[in-house]
């Protein structure tokens, strides 16, 4: 019952924008496991300029992915004139999965399945939001409920995982679904495994497609002893390194994803807030490229 249901559903979507799309087959998964680890090689092929041209059209055109930063590395302040008590970027990610008629959860997350990942759970794949779920296949996760995706969201970031979120046309190329502004991503990763740590290899040009929240910041406050303890394996970009015994960020580098604040050991990294309406300005944003509904 539930694959002729799937079927059902999967006809309603494609006959409704007119045409008719295959779901990748199961063995995607196999041949991306295997192939997972040559990323940073590719990734250096893109500054090459025709290689580097066909492969933004081809698997990053139309993208604009926010790395969130982590709840806990928001101040308590940072929004007084909100009537929320505390805003925090995870809103972000419940305002879609609120708004959203169709959710979809992955069984496994890619990264960390083709990383064998040993720190970080498997299982708590990325969320789908959007009428391109339906064309999914269902041999990859489940359509769920909003507050099943939800409670997905919680668990994640319980299991220290970082949010990102926004239009990755990646997703729609080794799925096979569309069309792309139906399609919303919500990855949940780790600093071991994520597709971007290639973002210091790959072309400025691709990587600039994924970027930091906007009306945010991180700085070194005069806390720092440089240890050192922010440069190792925390940054998912290497944006921070030790320099004359103080750890210095690389602006141009940071995604501001929050993990050298909440991993120093001395409290010497803060994340500023400098638009009140930060949370307001990434869904906007968001919703600009992406339609869930």
């Amino acid at each position: 019952m539930q694959k002729k249901s799937y079927f059902k559903g999967n006809l309603r979507s494609v006959k409704k924008r007119g045409d008719f799309i295959m779901a990748s087959p199961y063995f995607i998964k196999t041949l991306i496991n295997k192939t997972f680890s040559g990323r940073f090689f590719f990734s250096k092929l893109t500054h090459y300029p025709v290689i580097g041209r066909i492969v933004d059209y081809a698997l990053f055109d139309g993208d604009d992915i926010l790395y969130l930063p982590k709840d806990k590395t928001i101040p308590v302040n940072a929004s007084v004139n909100q009537p929320e008590s505390r805003m925090v970027p995870s809103l972000v990610v419940d305002h879609f999965i609120r708004a959203a008629n169709y959710h979809w959860i992955m069984d496994f997350c890619i990264c960390r399945d083709s990383a064998r990942c040993r720190d970080y759970p498997v299982d708590l794949g990325c969320i789908f939001l959007g009428e391109a779920v339906m064309d999914i296949n269902p041999k990859f996760g489940r359509r769920v409920t909003s507050g099943e995706a939800l409670d997905h969201a919680v668990r994640c970031r319980e299991a220290g995982l970082v949010h990102l979120i926004g239009r990755n046309k990646l997703d729609t190329v080794w799925l096979n679904v569309g069309p792309g502004h139906k399609l919303l991503t919500i990855c949940n990763c780790c600093p071991c495994c994520c597709l971007w740590k290639m973002l210091p290899t790959i072309t400025p040009e691709i990587g600039g497609k994924v970027s930091r929240m906007p009306g945010i910041s991180v700085r070194v406050t005069d806390k720092c002893q440089g240890c050192g303890t922010c440069t190792k394996n925390v940054c998912f970009v290497n944006a921070i390194h030790v320099e004359n015994q103080h750890a210095v960020i690389d602006e141009q580098a940071c995604r501001g994803c929050g993990r050298c604040v909440e991993n120093c050991p001395n409290n010497a990294i803060e994340v500023i807030i400098e638009n009140s309406g930060f949370i307001n300005d990434t869904i906007r944003r968001i919703s600009n490229v992406v339609d869930v509904t």
